[in-house]
């Protein structure tokens, strides 16, 4: 277990905010979580869990103790007729581990490449892109009680996965049934670190092309059939020419969930807007761009202090700023709320943001 005092945090989130922690923990493995928990200097304050910081704002410094995720490790555990079951550190990488699974023949996260942050984050938000969500290919996930120092293994139920959701984004509404295995409480927000986490993968594969942008580069390439390697090159392709490298500007990706509404509500957004980006879910509901809805009320591009709308994506909020004189988590909240004012007042919408503000 390494401790640190007064840490920067501007090279630990991907909008590149300049924030310090007061302490930070680097959790190398599953016995420094048990470490932490055990040292009464450092479980007595409260504790906030770092992975690849592409998911948060920070509007100052940091004063809870600091769990930085660094578990690395990527195999298989398993493999049947029917699949591949394949288990990662919760430090590693995303899309390192997405493209080790293709290089070793396991197809099937290919349309989440390219989506920031770590492995152990994925679960939490339920990560998604392209038509494929972590829940469509998860298999089970390792954690540990922060209250009881107790481990447990969760499988994709009772994770209540949703869109962009889980059980690590609520608070504890009620004790669980007794002999549950659980921590007390389904709600696990703030009360369980993820260590590992588990996917399967099926050999039947076969290509998600639902969206739009993928059906044209197929077209492009005058393939009926394309490969996971094809298909994980052209999302690679997109999401460049689309979103900002964070090295470069600093951003949280997608700032804000795509909303959706009923189809009467969507037919009268119809009325008003026809050319309004929208895709029919399976239970009926519309799910409409939340970056078409910004675009329309003429955000793309705009600047406010040092926080900006992205040029080529009005979804992804950027800093404007430089790493000596940074963009600060205020100026990005201010930026979010004006732009969820502008959508409510013109389509009746509130977008709500993706990233943790902490």
């Amino acid at each position: 277990m390494l401790v640190e005092k007064n840490v920067s945090l501007q090279h630990s989130n991907t909008f590149g905010i300049a924030a310090r922690a007061h302490t930070l923990v680097r959790v190398r493995s599953e016995q420094d979580v048990h470490d932490v928990l055990a040292d009464h200097r450092l479980v007595r304050q409260p504790l906030f869990v770092l992975g690849g910081g592409s998911n948060i704002v920070l509007t100052g410094d940091v004063k809870p103790v600091v769990l930085k995720m660094e578990i690395k490790g990527l195999r298989l555990l398993e493999e049947t007729d029917r699949g591949w079951v394949v288990e990662a550190g919760a430090g590693e990488v995303w899309h390192e581990a997405v493209a080790w699974t293709l290089a070793q023949g396991y197809p099937g996260l290919e349309n989440m490449a390219l989506i920031p942050g770590t492995v152990g984050a994925a679960p939490v938000q339920n990560i998604g892109a392209y038509g494929v969500e972590l829940q469509d290919r998860f298999h089970s996930l390792d954690a540990i009680d922060l209250a009881t120092g107790r481990a447990f293994t969760l499988d994709a139920a009772q994770c209540a996965f949703g869109y962009r959701d889980s059980v690590f984004k609520h608070a504890a509404p009620q004790a669980p049934h007794e002999g549950s295995g659980l921590p007390r409480g389904m709600g696990l927000a703030g009360r369980a670190v993820i260590t590992r986490v588990r996917l399967w993968l099926s050999k039947e594969w076969r290509p998600e092309l639902g969206y739009l942008d993928l059906e044209r580069k197929r077209a492009e390439a005058g393939t009926e059939h394309p490969t996971p390697r094809q298909i994980f090159d052209w999302v690679c392709e997109i999401r460049r020419a689309k979103l900002p490298d964070p090295a470069v500007v600093g951003n949280a990706g997608s700032f804000f969930k795509n909303p959706t509404v009923t189809p009467e509500q969507c037919q009268d957004i119809i009325a008003r807007d026809p050319k309004v980006v929208h895709y029919p879910l399976p239970d009926g509901t519309i799910k409409l761009a939340a970056g078409w809805l910004i675009d329309a009320c003429g955000w793309k591009g705009k600047t406010v202090g040092k926080a900006g709308v992205y040029e080529k994506q009005a979804l992804v909020l950027v800093n404007r700023g430089t790493r000596s004189d940074s963009v600060t988590g205020g100026e990005v909240m201010t930026l979010a709320k004006a732009i969820q004012t502008s959508v409510y007042e013109r389509f009746g919408i509130r977008l709500e943001p993706e990233p943790v503000v902490v």
